[in-house]
């Protein structure tokens, strides 16, 4: 069955599967760490209300069966062990069914997160990562050699992703088409990184460099992996480059680190490990493969659709299991920074000369004198929901008023995904939030003030709250 397999691919499948458990890894650690406040029994939008909301069929989800924080935490503890264990090779060591059964129950425990994770999990590389996680079931393992089929479904994949982004970015932005978007777009990423500051620094023809080499990569690559053997190769090299470079630019939770497992899979290491041949599949493999690679050309027509359409969205999924989507990034780039800044006071009557006291987070820009930290693949989702009420209070709608009732509550889940707490031994009476435009400071200021960022009061998002009536929620002890 010399048409079915590629064993010069081996090892370009090893790298894959170990990257792609490592970040599922980090996805259900993310999880256990921070689902209590969000999306806990407790949470700011819990997953019991929202159960009752919707159904198995709009939202399969094992936690249709019975929801406790218990079991999500049981359920996410697993999938990291589970993830880590494949990572440690663990799928190379066992028989193939049982490497096919793992890698689905890490993709069928995901999903059940994902789907009731609301807002919190609304991001395009939740979606990435299970749809790359489904095709990994039938990737197989040391057993056999890599079937074709599903690399190049990867490579579909992959092709989507890199594509897709580059077309929303020449339909969506004006300043795309005029490579002029890196101008502003360093400064304004949701979540800069230790060198953002230095990327934005560079000089405006490098900018347009930056932006140039983005719609060559993004726009002209993909084609070339589905070529023979260098180019493909080459292609994805290319790719594994470029998101290198937005790594050291920015944070973008696992959603560089997952392009470059999917380019990873497309790589030729023959010439560097030699030929690793293995025997024919089992009949009992094939038509699985088989039948997947069916399921996912049928599936494809909506997100080929939205690819032509005039009016393509960026990240959607067209079904409850993630199998086929589309995906895209960035098409509008802010002009200006606004972040807000999280206050609270013990002043039992606030007034002109009440010492209010700032919360620090953990990866969004507050303190103009912290320099930005470096945490993807890590998903700090609060921060990032932050970022986009900051551009539109409509996007805190459902959860916002709960998270200011917590930090009146000093509810500890919540505390935890916080850097800092101004209020370690008692809560504040009072809490405010207000809206600044922040800039990242230039060479003289960052010299003689050492800080990164400048920071001008806007307005108040919220005026100062008290705390009316308890939370439902799990105060410090």
């Amino acid at each position: 069955m010399e048409w079915f397999t590629a064993p010069e691919l081996w090892m370009g499948r090893t790298v894959f599967q170990r990257g792609l458990a490592v970040l599922y890894c980090v996805a259900f650690l993310s999880a256990a760490l921070q689902f209590r406040a969000l999306i806990g029994e407790r949470g700011m939008l819990p997953v019991p209300a929202f159960l009752r909301r919707t159904t198995p069929r709009r939202s399969p989800s094992l936690f249709h069966w019975r929801y406790s924080d218990r079991l999500f935490a049981t359920v996410a503890w697993s999938g990291a062990a589970l993830a880590a264990a494949l990572a440690a090779g663990a799928g190379d060591a066992v028989p193939l069914p049982v490497a096919m059964a793992a890698w689905l129950v890490l993709w069928g425990l995901y999903l059940s997160i994902v789907n009731v994770g609301q807002t919190w999990y609304a991001f395009g590389w939740e979606s990435l990562l299970l749809e790359t996680g489904f095709l990994a079931v039938f990737l197989g393992n040391d057993d056999v050699a890599p079937p074709l089929l599903v690399l190049l479904l990867l490579r579909w994949l992959l092709f989507r992703v890199e594509f897709g982004a580059g077309l929303i970015k020449i339909r969506g932005d004006a300043c795309w088409r005029k490579l002029t978007c890196l101008y502003h777009h360093h400064e304004t990423q949701p979540m800069p990184g230790p060198l953002s500051w230095f990327f934005h620094r560079l000089p405006r023809p490098l900018h347009r460099v930056e932006a140039a080499a983005n719609h060559v990569v993004q726009l002209g690559v993909p084609f070339l992996l589905f070529t023979p053997q260098p180019v493909a190769s080459v292609a994805a090299g290319l790719m594994i480059a470029t998101q290198l470079w937005l790594v050291l630019s920015g944070n973008f939770a696992w959603l560089n680190w997952l392009t470059i497992v999917l380019a990873a899979s497309a790589l030729d290491l023959s010439a560097l490990t030699g030929d690793h041949p293995r025997p024919d599949p089992p009949l009992w493999y094939v038509v699985p493969v088989l039948a997947v690679t069916a399921l996912v050309l049928v599936r494809s027509h909506r997100p080929v659709r939205n690819l032509l359409s005039r009016n393509q969205a960026m990240n959607r999924s067209y079904d409850p299991f993630h199998l086929v989507n589309t995906y895209g990034a960035f098409g509008t780039v802010g002009r200006v920074r606004d972040e807000i800044v999280v206050e609270g006071t013990r002043d039992e009557t606030p007034g002109p000369d009440t010492a209010w006291l700032a919360y620090g987070f953990k990866g969004k820009p507050d303190d103009p004198h912290r320099w930005p930290r470096q945490y993807a693949p890590w998903h700090l989702r609060l921060d990032w929901l932050l970022w986009f009420v900051a551009l539109s209070p409509s996007y805190g709608a459902p959860w916002f008023d709960g998270f200011v009732r917590r930090l009146l509550a000093n509810d500890r889940d919540l505390l935890r995904l916080l850097r800092h707490n101004p209020f370690p031994d008692a809560p504040p009476t009072y809490v405010r939030c207000r809206l600044y435009r922040y800039r990242f400071t230039t060479w003289r200021e960052l010299r003689d003030t050492h800080d990164c960022w400048h920071r001008t009061y806007l307005r108040d998002l919220t005026p100062p709250t008290r705390l009316r009536t308890p939370p439902a929620s799990s105060p410090a002890s």
